[in-house]
């Protein structure tokens, strides 16, 4: 193979064939789509899902579970990424929690785990804290701080409504 035949053969700007244009092209009258049926009429498309008519896997498998849309949804943060990402003397709260990346998600409470060793002293203010969290926090000088929950499930229920409404 040398140089000159590497694009041998290759055509850089194919023009599309353009179908039903009479039977002279080879694409004529049925223009590649068979006779009758569904598939050779004006928009036809299938869901993306079909299995040509076999019971889907979705009816095969069960339901399972539920969805409690009441539930809260906790953010666990644990003492060793305070340790890593915060300096000593440093304020923890919500919104240093989210601009360090340890909370991305939508949250209704943060709760301060204790896995891992803290060795500054930090002021952290959280929904909850786990026991051993709140005992290496204040061992490291740090204080607890617990923050009260913005939003009850009763609140949540009604916004619900509301927005059903």
């Amino acid at each position: 193979m040398s140089l000159h035949d590497i694009n041998q053969g290759v055509q850089k700007n194919k023009r599309r064939q353009r179908i039903g244009r009479g039977t002279g092209s080879g694409w004529g009258k049925t223009s590649q789509r068979g006779h009758k049926g569904a598939r050779s009429r004006a928009g036809w498309s299938n869901r993306a899902t079909f299995q040509g008519g076999q019971t889907p896997i979705v009816r095969h498998v069960p339901k399972r579970g539920f969805n409690n849309r009441w539930a809260l949804t906790v953010s666990e943060v644990n003492i060793k990424a305070l340790n890593d990402l915060f300096n000593d003397g440093d304020t923890v709260n919500i919104e240093s929690l989210r601009e360090k990346g340890l909370c991305k998600r939508r949250f209704d409470e943060v709760k301060i785990l204790g896995d891992g060793e803290l060795s500054k002293k930090l002021t952290v203010e959280a929904h909850r804290f786990s026991a051993s969290a709140k005992e290496k926090i204040e061992k490291a000088g740090g204080t607890c701080n617990t923050v009260v929950r913005i939003t009850t499930v009763a609140e949540k229920k009604e916004s619900a409504k509301e927005a059903k409404s």
